[in-house]
């Protein structure tokens, strides 16, 4: 097995005790980064100087493209951090006494997935999850002068550890922000240690209410602990001070519309000495769920038009920036939704600020989620809840932590509306539902002791049919995809929202169309007075295991620019009308575009988005997609792939349709100069400007490594079976006989059409795009005649195979052929019995 451990180099930095009352300190620039395993790599004396250099956030995967296939294993970083003692004033306490009256913490807010934190070669601490942020306290490990910190890091599948499954990519690294923090020694505010509620406030109907913000302090030898708080309204004035619960009279209430923020600032006293000071930004707005009636927000019906978002983006992987985030955030709101569900792990503290900001509402989720494929330990198709027992109490307890852990950290953002506990956790091997139904009713009663002012979901609950349903387990029931339609689940004791439709895969530009899939039938895009509302699957086109098919449904492409679809929901929503499609011409020239010039911040929570475009001779854009470059050609900077990127129609890194984007930042000060050139046509060139760290000095700053790209490959021939749990379509369905019985793993269930179905149909949706090899049939009675077709976009139809006068079949095309539905015809007229269907194929 290989490793992946973090290095840091601190030389403490000197302070007055009465200079702040807490110090934060950006961790995220000049790391050393080495993948695999290299034993000792912990202890200050190892040589690194052959390793990469690399600033935060990273993932082992960068530069990464939508490849199913990720590195899992181990990786070290390391980090030099030197200050001279002799630049502080001789008026500042000495590094002996700061370390008696301060304590030293290290704040992590997402390593995947396992981590160990040494100092100075001892172990200081760890966490297991790889979604959520950790505090390590590192006070009696770290000493006067210059300190080493390593944290070990691994992206291995482990059967105790949530997710066990799932469709996402899972590269590992110490993929968000780190910082180093500095508190009292006498007492301080603990990590995630502020919580805050208006528990008057609905019963006032908004026009006032208390704020109890409660603290969780640690307090070591203060003996006149106070704590007190002041509430800052938008634009900065006090509006009340002192001790909890304060009043506030005619609060301005946070919605979609007008999502208006106060900030909370919670100083922590000795006396009259101040020991500690934290600020939280919170909101005034209340929630209330009806099975009849839907959602409502501040006492007003409001019906949820959602997407939902992977965290991933081209080139850098998961490993994004907090300026990154915001975009995504932007774009979501640019088009007119007001929800954005969380898939399917905790986002960033950055991205769910931004939600705040903007207006949208965010489902946050816990990472306990399955997905199709083998149901065997060690890798992502696995059983959602583990088969062997002697894992069930661990992996439960993992995902106690994890929940419990989200709803700390994410419990005072006003855009948080619900907890959702889950994804599809009906992805398991069968003989572990009795276990699901435990541990997600073990994780609801724990979200109502944690925060009983939000409601419970249990996402992706469309399966499985009968008894072991899991859809009312929970306050709310979010219904993906074929569960929008299937009898079961139309208008359930419960209040419920589609928190998944759409799932059509295209590349840019693809249809100016909502793709509504599933909610096609009956008109469900129109909404149904019950429901709570419904969000697309997806915003964004992400790295999935199961390849480009599955990750490609967004209405934005991976590169972030937006889909034909995309623009069609901002004309129904926003009513902006949409660009004219392009089309080609004859290529003169290349406009070079950045989000933002100046100002850009070089510590890794920053970056700019540069987004170039063909034009012919009058300056209009054309769909032409020849190969074009990036170049930083003066001054600090890097793209995934290094000091450049290539971009090509047949490339991972593409341009489609005209255009072609990526992200760009910089560890270092000054003025970039990047220049965009194709052959054959006039270049353009843009200067930004970097700020907040160390100035680039050409010859003398070290130069970013090149990074080529190469797509990861893994080694796996095997055929997967896919069937059981996927979405089902059928032309009708008799009472009792739905279409989903046909792929549910119980051969004594079966379809049936309704008696006055003349042209029976049945359809399975894999959800992936395979090499089809094998279809397997059985039927609850002997059929007459029926004809099996596939198809990649249920539009062409390619022919498998006929059936004739039996009860079970096994086809095969002659060759096997790229397919994501399997449609099964029967003869006219006929009444047949369903019993399950099997496909299998190789991911894409």
């Amino acid at each position: 097995m290989k490793r992946v451990t973090i290095i840091l180099s601190i030389c403490v930095m000197l302070a007055a005790l009465t200079a702040t009352a807490r110090d934060v300190e950006n961790l995220n620039r000049e790391w050393r980064y080495q993948i695999g395993d290299h034993p000792g790599a912990e202890q200050p004396e190892y040589d690194d100087k052959d390793w990469q250099t690399v600033g935060l956030p990273h993932s082992f995967s960068i530069p990464y493209f939508m490849s199913k296939d990720f590195y899992v294993g181990y990786g070290w970083y390391r980090k030099q951090l030197r200050v001279k003692s002799d630049c502080v004033p001789h008026s500042y306490l000495q590094v002996g006494e700061e370390l008696r009256t301060k304590r030293f913490f290290l704040e992590f807010d997402g390593v995947f997935q396992e981590a160990e934190v040494y100092v100075n070669g001892q172990l200081a601490g760890s966490h297991r999850g790889g979604y959520t942020g950790f505090s390590v306290d590192i006070t009696k490990q770290v000493k006067a002068g210059k300190n080493v910190i390593a944290v070990r890091v691994n992206n291995l599948w482990q059967a105790t550890l949530a997710p066990r499954g799932g469709e996402h990519v899972f590269s590992g690294g110490i993929y968000r922000n780190v910082r180093l923090v500095r508190k009292s020694a006498k007492a301080h505010i603990r990590y995630q240690g502020i919580r805050i509620t208006t528990p008057t406030l609905e019963k006032n109907e908004g026009r006032s209410s208390t704020v109890q913000v409660d603290v969780d302090a640690e307090n070591a030898s203060a003996k006149k602990l106070r704590t007190e708080v002041e509430i800052l309204d938008a634009d900065g004035k006090t509006v009340a001070k002192g001790n909890c619960p304060l009043s506030i009279v005619h609060c301005q209430l946070w919605s979609p519309s007008s999502p208006y923020l106060y900030t909370a600032v919670v100083r922590l006293y000795d006396g009259k000495t101040l020991l500690d000071e934290e600020r939280q930004t919170f909101g005034f707005r209340w929630m209330r769920w009806s099975k009849d009636e839907g959602f409502f927000l501040n006492g007003e019906h409001l019906y949820l038009r959602g997407a939902n978002v992977h965290q991933d983006q081209a080139g850098w992987g998961d490993a994004v920036t907090e300026e990154a985030a915001r975009r995504d955030v932007r774009m979501v709101k640019e088009a007119g939704f007001n929800m954005i569900r969380g898939s399917h792990y905790p986002h960033s503290q950055a991205f769910i600020d931004e939600c705040d900001r903007q207006g949208i509402l965010f489902w946050s989720e816990a990472p306990f989620w399955g997905t199709a494929g083998p149901k065997e330990d060690g890798w992502w198709t696995a059983s959602a809840y583990p088969v062997n027992p002697a894992d069930t109490a661990a992996f439960e307890q993992s995902c106690l932590q994890q929940l419990e852990e989200m709803i700390t950290e994410n419990r005072n953002h006003p855009s948080v509306f619900v907890w959702s506990i889950c994804n599809e956790p009906f992805f398991t091997d069968g003989r572990t539902m009795p276990g699901v139904h435990r541990l997600l009713k073990r994780m609801v009663e724990r979200t109502h002791q944690l925060d009983p002012t939000r409601k419970a979901a249990i996402g992706g609950a469309q399966r499985p049919l009968g008894e072991q349903r899991i859809d009312l387990i929970g306050d709310v029931a979010g219904y993906n995809g074929d569960g929008a339609n299937i009898p079961d689940f139309q208008h359930p004791d419960v209040p419920s929202m589609v928190s998944e439709y759409g799932s059509m895969s295209a590349d840019r530009p693809g249809k100016y169309t909502a793709n509504w899939g599933d909610l096609n039938r009956n008109e469900g895009w129109k909404g149904r007075s019950w429901r709570g509302g419904q969000a697309i699957w997806c915003a964004f086109d992400h790295g999935s295991i199961f390849g480009d098919e599955l990750g490609k449904m967004g209405v934005v492409d991976y590169f972030r620019l937006p889909k034909r679809a995309w623009y069609w929901y901002r004309n129904e929503y926003v009513h902006v009308a949409p660009p004219a499609e392009k089309t080609a011409g004859t290529p003169a020239s290349i406009r070079l575009t950045a989000s933002k010039y100046a100002d850009i911040k070089a510590d890794g929570t920053d970056d700019v988005q540069l987004v170039a475009a063909i034009l012919d001779a009058e300056g209009h854009e054309l769909s032409n997609s020849p190969t074009l470059t990036f170049r930083i050609v003066d001054g600090p900077g890097e793209f995934p792939t290094g000091r450049s990127i290539t971009f090509a129609s047949d490339s991972d890194i593409r341009i489609q349709d005209g255009q072609c984007a990526i992200a760009l930042r910089s560890y270092y000060a000054g003025k970039t100069l990047v220049v965009a050139s194709s052959e054959g046509l006039k270049a353009d060139t843009i200067a930004l400007t970097f700020i907040g760290a160390q100035q680039y000095q050409a010859g003398i700053t070290q130069q970013i490594e090149n990074r080529p790209y190469t797509r990861y490959a893994r080694n796996d021939d095997q055929l997967q079976t896919y069937g059981t749990n996927n979405p089902t379509f059928a032309s009708s369905n008799a009472d009792g006989h739905s279409a989903g019985q046909a792929a549910d793993g119980n051969a004594q269930t079966y379809w049936q059409p309704a008696a006055t179905d003349n042209k029976p149909i049945w359809t399975l949706d894999t959800e992936r795009g395979l090499l089809l090899s094998e279809v397997s049939i059985r039927f609850a009675k002997t059929v007459a005649h029926v004809t099996v077709e596939a198809s990649m976009d249920q539009e062409s139809w390619k022919w498998i195979g006929d059936i004739d006068m039996q009860r079970q079949a096994v086809i095969s095309p002659l060759s096997p052929i790229n397919a994501r539905y399997v449609r099964i015809r029967f003869k006219e007229g006929s009444s047949p019995k369903l019993a399950e269907v099997l496909v299998k194929g190789k991911v894409n």
